[in-house]
């Protein structure tokens, strides 16, 4: 089995319930390993628009990259998102960070996620779960990359989903 990080991310309607549907969703096709805490980010590129809920999960997956992203944009589709403004905002946005060590650089799909080593919200909740993961193409691990970012955007700890659904969340142990 593939070890993968997806990001995920919404910033339109219930935001937080939102992640969890698609957490839920994901584990239709993977095995949830750990989930990070929630996080409330500002935007990044398009910045008129509401702050982002954001948080990251570890999974273990039998699907191959480009069948695994068919699936997480079929989770997209589902639940309502709309691809008609880049970097616009969005119900849910679900990104395959990394993927074992693989790099990939596909018309489709690229892995790692190009801009993750430049970004909070990425990096912050993948650290949360495995600090000491690698970068495949810079060799350095995401709490290192987090700690040399200079991104000044924020990111506040909202909470996790065992405290914010106590009753209603139970898609592994680890959660």
């Amino acid at each position: 089995m593939a070890v993968a990080y997806i990001g995920i991310g919404s910033n339109v309607g219930e935001r937080i319930d939102n992640c969890a549907q698609a957490v839920r969703q994901i584990s239709n096709f993977a095995n949830i390993v750990s989930v990070s805490s929630l996080y409330e980010t500002e935007p990044v590129d398009k910045e008129d628009q509401p702050d982002f809920i954001n948080c990251a999960v570890k999974i273990e997956t039998a699907l191959y990259p480009l069948d695994l992203l068919e699936s997480i944009q079929s989770v997209e589709d589902r639940m309502g998102r709309r691809r008609e403004e880049r970097w616009g905002p969005r119900v849910i946005d679900l990104d395959i960070i990394f993927y074992d060590n693989l790099v990939i650089e596909t018309e489709k799909l690229t892995i790692p996620h190009p801009r993750a080593h430049l970004r909070r919200f990425v990096l912050l909740p993948i650290s949360e779960i495995d600090p000491e993961l690698l970068h495949p193409v810079l060799g350095v691990s995401v709490s290192q990359l987090l700690n040399w970012l200079n991104d000044e955007k924020q990111a506040v700890k909202v909470g996790d989903f065992k405290t914010l659904y106590p009753h209603k969340f139970t898609i592994c142990p680890h959660i």
